[in-house]
């Protein structure tokens, strides 16, 4: 029987706890993140043209420097804040088992502040600068497309060579026929002139009037004798 009332006792029995809150740390970060990013367009590909419509494309190398710049700042700017100090004293709210008075774990006085502390912000402004360069390549899948292209591009040079070439010798004929033709009626630029080089290569052969150069041999009297004696022992 006794030992059932002090177990009542023990459940039903007023308790006196003395508890105390102490204030855990906090931290708090913030950041900011800033993306960029560089587009890179694919350049054109070289194009080389022949005339006649044929045009062939070739592998094209394209390098692009690039620089950029970001700021970033806060406003408004301070850079200090002052953060409140609370009273955090606590002496009375409870009583221990002899009626003496005991912190309760609550501040006498909540919200009381005792002063102000100042805090860094640490604002700042943000400035940075990014270079680089950036590459691309172009090359053209279709190769047998290419190497036609490179073949008719051959043959039109060689046409077009064929095509200078040709009215080449009808100017340097025509040339040739009208500096005769001047000489002939004896008209000539002035040596002077910037213009006597044109005919300065043409050379006129056997000009109208001018008989080809010939020579007539004149027997003297000594070839005549003996021709006339070997005539008489024929004779």
């Amino acid at each position: 029987m006794k030992r059932v009332i002090a177990a009542l006792l023990l459940i039903a029995g007023p308790v006196n706890a003395q508890v105390s809150s102490t204030a855990a740390p906090v931290a708090n970060s913030s950041g900011s993140v800033t993306n960029q990013a560089v587009q890179v367009v694919p350049a054109r590909q070289f194009t080389n043209t022949y005339g006649s419509g044929i045009s062939c494309q070739g592998t094209t190398l394209s390098i692009n420097p690039f620089i950029s710049s970001t700021t970033g700042w806060a406003q408004p700017y301070e850079r200090y804040y002052n953060e409140p100090v609370y009273d955090t004293l606590d002496l009375v709210g409870a009583f221990d088992p002899e009626g003496n008075p005991v912190p309760d774990g609550r501040p006498d006085n909540p919200g009381n502040i005792l002063f102000h502390k100042p805090m860094r912000t640490g604002q700042k402004t943000n400035l940075s600068i990014n270079g680089g360069i950036t590459a691309t390549i172009s090359i053209p899948l279709d190769r047998h497309h290419v190497r036609t292209c490179r073949k008719a591009a051959e043959k039109q040079v060689a046409l077009l060579d064929a095509t200078l070439a040709d009215k080449r010798l009808n100017y340097e004929i025509a040339r040739i026929k009208n500096c005769a033709s001047l000489m002939k009626d004896g008209i000539m630029f002035h040596p002077k002139s910037p213009y006597s080089k044109i005919c300065a290569d043409v050379v006129l052969v056997n000009p109208p009037g001018v008989l080809p150069s010939h020579i007539h041999s004149i027997p003297t009297s000594s070839e005549t004798s003996e021709n006339a004696d070997a005539a008489n022992q024929t004779q």
